[in-house]
């Protein structure tokens, strides 16, 4: 879809109020810092299902998620298609320095962003060290969520899968909304099973008989399609094969 087809966000937001302040690439920015992004940022707003690029396009912005859920997926040569990330609120788009998009993202939600003109952050970055100080922490936070799925997709059984996808969503939406990912939490699956079947590499006939199983056993409890309540997370992330810092058992 073309950039000019793109809805583009009614309101404007001081970077100061920001939901994802705290987490976002501007998080460590001072005040004088925040009055140069606002010069140079804008809002966009996705349906459910929209593109927000596809691979190989050339990207003129870089953003931030504020809110919603996309996903970030490969098409093979012969058509086959494969999720690879998910983006989540204050999840970083684009890649200062690169010219292309590396991926397909695709709104799973109602997603809005905060963009910033490409070349203008660029230029920020080399002056703004808090700037690229966090982008770089971000960067390898991804790396580590990267190494983590690898472990998840080689390794683990189904319901460890399973266990494991519904530990990191909770964990991130604790993280930002600053609660501790301890005791009973409650979150909204922002993936339909048929694209966490996609995502995990299962079929979605095991991804029911999964989730039925963990809510069978007391694991977690279902409210409507999308709405989890994780009683015990600790539970949880012995179920997913990890300690309770997120790390495999032993």
């Amino acid at each position: 879809m073309a950039l000019q087809d793109i809805q583009f966000h009614a309101g404007h937001q001081e970077c100061g109020d920001c939901p994802i302040r705290h987490r976002a690439v501007c998080a460590r920015c001072e005040s004088d810092e925040l009055s140069r992004l606002e010069q140079i940022k804008y809002y966009r707003s996705y349906e459910a299902g929209q593109a927000i690029v596809w691979s190989g396009d050339r990207m003129d912005f870089v953003a931030s998620v504020v809110s919603g859920i996309a996903t970030l997926t490969q098409t093979m040569e012969d058509g086959r298609r494969q999720m690879v990330g998910l983006l989540l609120p204050s999840d970083f788009v684009g890649r200062p320095g690169r010219a292309t998009a590396a991926y397909d993202v695709t709104a799973t939600t109602d997603v809005v962003m905060c963009c910033f003109r490409k070349k203008p952050f660029e230029d920020m970055m080399v002056q703004t060290p808090h700037l690229a100080q966090r982008l770089l922490e971000m960067t390898l936070d991804e790396l580590d969520s990267a190494r983590e799925w690898m472990l998840l997709l080689g390794r683990k059984t189904a319901r460890e899968k399973i266990a494991s996808l519904i530990s990191i969503i909770a964990r991130r939406d604790a993280a930002l909304h600053l609660r501790h990912a301890k005791g009973a939490l409650n979150v909204d699956l922002p993936l339909t099973r048929e694209e966490m079947a996609d995502y995990l590499g299962l079929t979605l006939e095991t991804v029911s008989r999964q989730i039925s199983a963990l809510k069978r056993d007391g694991v977690i409890h279902l409210e409507g399609k999308r709405r989890i309540v994780i009683p015990d997370f600790d539970r949880l992330q012995e179920e997913a094969g990890d300690d309770s810092d997120g790390g495999m058992l032993a």
